[in-house]
This record gives structure tokens, sequence and C-alpha cells, in this order.
């Protein structure tokens, strides 16, 4: 199927080209830089399949601009699809596809290892030690053995999380609407909300973005925090009320912050922005504390994630082309789910 991809890198490509040429080379690839917008979706012109990405932006005008242009699938690369205007999709019968894993390990262990590099401080000491400073001043940690840590989100990445966090000897609490089964086996205790957010000493959220998960740290649930509690968000940006956060930090409450993803990342995550003066005044000012680290939505970036991501891609729309249908079919109905 002819096929065009957006917000593609350079890292990316070699993965889908070889996961082509492995099934046969049944897909004619067009590979584009550029995210997908309203000015940008003539560029799908004549393609029955577009490929978006995490911040391509799928609202119901750029789905009837795909629509008019030929398009039928939408494959996305990942396994969010809180950017896609799913009702506006089912109304012009454009399928909606998904990547539901590929890998979790990748950022089951990226949340820890932002943990581990804040509770440490290695930032910080890294910097220090390159110019000469070996001063300790600062960098005082604690063991995570014995210390609680609230997990929210216990599917695969909550559950990997949850695993590895045990190895450290941490308490394991959990709040899901749907409880895992690993997750009780491994000892891991289910509490309603207020609960994990006042007994944590580590919160790491790993839910996915939907009405009642939009915001789900905002001030209400900062205030009912331990106080210095260190928080990890590698799951949606929205999840987080970011003035709420800034205010948690201020006031001490949040003790340590570690985000891979951010509520107006789309402008900024995924592009070398190093010679341009920061706009977003929020992310700004996170980036001023010192207790704070902040990736670009790399938690998914290892090898066998892009290998996955490719390969279940590219599976989707082959499934697509030749059933009509996909067993990775996102529907309306589970954006409230």
């Amino acid at each position: 199927m002819k096929t065009v991809l957006f917000s593609t890198k350079s890292y990316e490509r070699p993965f889908f080209d070889e996961a082509n040429r492995e099934a046969g080379s049944p897909h004619e690839l067009t590979f584009h830089e550029a995210r997908l917008t309203e000015a940008t979706t003539e560029l799908s012109r004549g393609h029955p399949c577009v490929c978006p990405f995490v911040n391509d932006i799928l609202s119901e005008a750029v789905l009837e601009a795909l629509h008019r242009g030929g398009t039928r699938l939408i494959a996305l690369r990942s396994a969010g699809f809180n950017h896609v205007e799913l009702d506006a999709a089912a109304r012009l019968d454009l399928t909606v596809v998904r990547v539901p894993a590929y890998s979790p390990h990748a950022v089951a262990e990226h949340s820890v290892c932002l943990m581990l590099a804040l509770n440490r401080g290695v930032h910080r000491a890294y910097n220090r030690v390159r110019e000469g400073n070996f001063a300790l001043g600062g960098l005082i940690g604690f063991d995570m053995a014995d210390k609680t840590a609230g997990i929210v989100g216990t599917g695969k990445i909550g559950a990997l999380t949850a695993r590895i966090l045990r190895g450290f000897g941490c308490r394991l609490l959990g709040f899901d609407v749907q409880p895992s089964e690993d997750c009780l086996a491994m000892g891991l205790q289910y509490v309603d909300f207020p609960e994990l957010l006042a007994e944590s000493h580590i919160i790491t959220l790993h839910c996915p973005l939907n009405p009642d998960t939009h915001h789900l740290i905002d001030a209400d649930a900062v205030g009912r925090m331990r106080e210095g509690v260190m928080l990890i968000n590698t799951s949606r940006g929205a999840v987080v009320d970011t003035p709420a956060l800034i205010d948690g930090l201020k006031s001490r409450r949040i003790g340590k912050v570690g985000l891979d993803v951010y509520e107006e990342e789309s402008d900024l995550f995924f592009r070398d922005l190093s010679n341009e003066v920061l706009e977003d005044d929020q992310l700004a000012r996170l980036l001023t504390f010192p207790n704070v680290i902040i990736t670009g939505h790399q938690a998914f970036l290892t090898g066998e994630a892009l290998e996955g991501i490719a390969d279940t891609t590219l599976d989707n729309i082959s499934e697509f082309e030749t059933q009509g249908t996909c067993t990775n079919e996102v529907h309306a109905a589970q954006h409230t789910q």
C-alpha cells in the first residue's frame, strides 16, 4: 500500500525499510520529517495510508483533508491515540490502527533511570565533575529499599516498572481501574488514589490520557502528596497540570521530578531548538529547577522498540490491505476507557 510517514527521523527510517524488505517490500513508503498538520496534508494526497507519530495533529479538519486526498487508513506508529479525533474519523470512514505494544521494557527502564538519576543527583554530579568540582554537597540521596513506590496505571509498562522496583526492595502501591494479576502476585497492594498520593515516596505515572486522567495530577493531588515526593511521568504530558507541578516544586511539597513528556511538547520535542529562544515559559521555568530532569520523549527509544514499532505498523497496514479490517483498530468508545 502506498504509505506516507510524517514526523520521521533519521534513526527511524532504517527500521521501516528493513521491516518492509523482510516482508517482501509490499508497501511503497514515503518519509517526511514534517509534522502532520492542516498545512502539510497536501503531502498525503494520493496515499491510501497515512502514518503519523505522537505529536502529529489529527483534528477533524486534518482528517477531512486526508479523506479528500484519498486516505483510507490512519496507521499510528504509537500506542497512544489521544491526538486523534476518533468520532470524525468514524464519520469519514477512516480506519485508525495503532501499535498497542512494542517494548514496554524500554519505557519502564527509562522511568527507573529517571528515578535513580534524580535520587543520586547524577545529572548535577556529571556537570560538576566535568568542571573539576568534586564536592558532594547537595547530592545526598536515599536508599530505595523499603521506600513506598506508587504506580498509577498497572498495564504492561506499569507492571514491568513494579517488577524492577520490587527488585530494589520497594513497597509497591498501585492505582488502576483494572487490577493486574501479575502485580498482585508480586505483592503490589491496590489502594485508592488519595491513599497512594499520601503514602508514596515515589509516584510514577503509566496511565493513558483520556478524560478521566487529564490533569490527574492537579493542585489538589499535589496537596495530598507526601512532603518531598519524587514524581515521574513517562505516560502523557497532559496527565500532569504543569502550573500545579511548578507550584508543588516551589513549595517543596514535590522534592524531585522526572519528565519524559510535557503537555505542550508538540511544538518542541523531536526538534533541535538549541539555537533558538525557548518561548514556552512553563518549560523554561521547569528547566531552572536543579531537582528536575526532563528528557524529550525518548523513553521508547531503544532498538528493540523501534523494530517492534516498524514491524507492527507494517503488519497493521498489510492486514487492512488484505482483509479490510485490522486487529489493532481503534474505536471512538476507547477514548473513555
